[in-house]
């Protein structure tokens, strides 16, 4: 029996193998297909609300062949749902895991930020545009992220999975394979739009799975994604990288989610535990 086709999208700075653990997990029902690292293709540039970046989806999606269940974290359940929103024939039901919806007054606060070019003080951008990226040795990157409250909080193996995924050799060691211009770009191209794709009936089933420590769902406020999502509002423990803190429970997550998305019964398959 085929199994349902299901494409995920990373959040920003981590290519979709940082989350190997959870894919793994979703492999157990789904056939799993993954976007590797969006924004680096010079086809597809991150455009204000990235539009570039939807478009790069879009082209993935088309050659599936049918339609899949998408599933992103952060800025690629952002860009799933704008996707979806597009082109609706490519998608089955869209689970947001702790990407919250920007709209109304902050949507308009947020516009104005960037119509002052002022982006990169007002989001992550102000840390990621100096970034280190690297390091003489994969030993010595990962001493430094390990030192890092973030990544610590992390379930054993997703830190390695990282640095697996995420390294490129360069001439003084090895550097960031996610360009940090682009992560740059991305946080100050962040939609204001989305006020008009909540406005509206959505075209597909959508749900969002939130992390009850989430910094970035607190900014966000809450009434814009229930405003979406409506009942298919799921909170959980962890903070805003709670896919990579607990990756096998986000998978079952995740499956509930789809099940409850799809009206379907979905096989209760149990998962290995976490580590």
């Amino acid at each position: 029996m085929t199994k349902p086709l299901l494409h995920f999208c990373h959040g920003n700075s981590f290519p979709s193998g940082t989350y190997r653990q959870l894919l793994d997990g979703l492999r157990r029902h789904y056939d799993v297909h993954f976007t590797d690292m969006v924004g680096h293709d010079p086809r597809f540039p991150v455009g204000d609300g990235w539009s570039g970046l939807v478009d790069e989806l879009i082209a993935q999606l088309e050659g599936h062949g049918r339609p899949a269940i998408l599933v992103g974290h952060s800025l690629g359940g952002m860009l799933s749902t704008m996707a979806a929103a597009r082109r609706p024939e490519l998608a089955r039901c869209v689970v947001m895991l702790d990407s919250p919806v920007v709209a109304g007054w902050r949507a308009l606060a947020w516009r104005l930020v960037k119509l002052l070019g002022k982006g990169s003080r007002f989001s992550p951008a102000r840390f990621s545009e100096r970034r280190r990226n690297v390091w003489p040795d994969r030993a010595a990157a990962h001493e430094h992220f390990n030192s890092k409250d973030i990544f610590k909080a992390w379930a054993p193996g997703v830190l390695d999975d990282y640095l697996d995924v995420g390294l490129a050799p360069h001439a003084d060691g090895v550097q960031l394979r996610f360009d940090r211009a682009v992560e740059t770009a991305i946080y100050n191209a962040l939609p204001h739009h989305m006020g008009d794709v909540i406005r509206r009936r959505f075209p597909v089933p959508v749900g969002f799975i939130g992390a009850n420590h989430s910094e970035e769902l607190r900014q966000a406020g809450v009434a814009s994604t229930r405003k979406l999502v409506g009942q298919n509002f799921v909170m959980t423990e962890g903070s805003h990288l709670y896919p990579l803190e607990h990756p096998l429970r986000t998978a079952q997550l995740t499956h509930q989610m789809i099940g409850r998305l799809l009206g379907t019964r979905l096989e209760r398959k149990p998962m290995l535990a976490e580590g």
